[in-house]
């Protein structure tokens, strides 16, 4: 098809012509016609709501929200593989980032940054850089796959025999109830990773010996070290990720044209802010959470200080009330190349698993 340049149709051809070759392919012609958004706000904000899977490696979100018709079709479970690949090669990629927030949580005094670093690459060379990595990419399937059956299940609870949709609300609780759930049954594998990541070399054969050797030294219970501010951190953030990202998707379609697709930038821009807000709250307790993980208690160690309450004490009394942020520097800078690459990977994955297929 080509483009004629009638003013009247300008606008039109512009937004289906999207590599600028002024000719209108068939699949230019299709997507403008099955993803240009409506008049309708909740058609709107359907569109938003596949293209915008976000992952920063934090496990706190809030699961993503299908349509009955999607659930019908099946590609409920090609978004999950999306996502997951997504996930996957996001982490992998800020893994480095990931590792030196966790080394940097767990000292006792300040340390510069590129102090750590060095040390890590001195210590473990360039390679050492993704201890850890590989199980938190594993744990990345069954936890989406336990967060979005609990979901779907708490939504029916919630819903019972309403037929009206449940509210952001009723979605936030369902989310954080599931997300709960899904952190309780993968938990070991989150101590397990906090460990992997501050390893020497040496320490672990693999994951399997890791996993026995904090077993027969220091118990079952040690693989749920640091659980309760891990939950207590899914109501903070998941609640303000989500509040804050209506809020942004809200004020763009109040703003814009309604038949103005949301670019990439607008969406990177959307999910930075609200997961920046939701991590500066919650960011305290994943500290909390990830000191509790690396501590190996001994007879010998005072039990007060090995709880919630007592590692904040410390860290208040020694530290002060920025070393309740230690480390959230390289967690800042690692956001937007994360949420860029998740992006781009997911919308490239869907596209391979028939996601956008009619």
């Amino acid at each position: 098809m080509v483009v004629h340049s009638s003013m009247k149709y300008k606008k039109d051809y512009t937004l289906m012509d999207q590599d600028g070759s002024l000719n209108i392919s068939y699949d230019e012609w299709r997507d403008f016609l099955l993803l240009a958004p409506s008049n309708n706000l909740q058609d709107l904000i359907g569109y938003w709501r596949h293209s915008t899977y976000l992952d920063i490696g934090e496990d706190m979100n809030v699961p993503d929200d299908f349509t009955q018709n999607e659930m019908q079709t099946g590609k409920w479970w090609r978004h999950l593989a999306a996502g997951g690949v997504a996930g996957a090669v996001s982490r992998t990629c800020t893994a480095p980032l990931d590792r030196l927030k966790v080394f940097l949580q767990v000292q006792p005094s300040k340390q510069k940054i590129s102090d750590c670093f060095n040390h890590m690459v001195k210590e473990g060379g360039v390679t050492g850089l993704w201890r850890g990595n590989g199980i938190n990419v594993l744990k990345i399937a069954p936890e989406s796959a336990l967060k979005f059956a609990a979901y779907e299940q708490i939504k029916r609870l919630i819903k019972g025999d309403s037929t009206n949709t449940l509210s952001i609300y009723e979605r936030f609780i369902a989310g954080a109830l599931a997300g709960g759930i899904s952190q309780s049954a993968i938990y070991p594998l989150e101590v397990l990773k906090t460990r992997l990541a501050l390893r020497k070399t040496g320490q672990y054969k693999s994951i399997a010996d890791a996993a026995y050797k904090i077993y027969v030294g220091e118990g079952l219970m040690s693989f749920y070290r640091g659980y309760i501010p891990n939950i207590l951190g899914i109501i903070p953030y998941a609640g303000i990720d989500l509040a804050v990202y209506e809020t942004l998707k809200k004020k763009y379609f109040m703003t814009h044209l309604s038949n103005e697709q949301p670019s990439f930038w607008m969406l990177l821009a959307c999910g930075s802010a609200s997961s920046t807000l939701g991590q500066m709250c919650s960011y305290p307790l994943a500290l909390i959470r990830t000191r509790l993980q690396a501590q190996v208690v001994h007879p010998s160690i005072d039990p007060s200080s090995a709880t919630m309450t007592g590692v904040f004490r410390t860290i208040i009394e020694k530290e002060g009330f920025f070393g309740l942020y230690r480390g959230i520097t390289p967690n800042f800078i690692k956001v937007m190349p994360a949420v860029s690459i998740s992006y781009v990977v997911y919308e490239y994955s869907s596209r391979l698993l028939g996601v956008n297929m009619t």
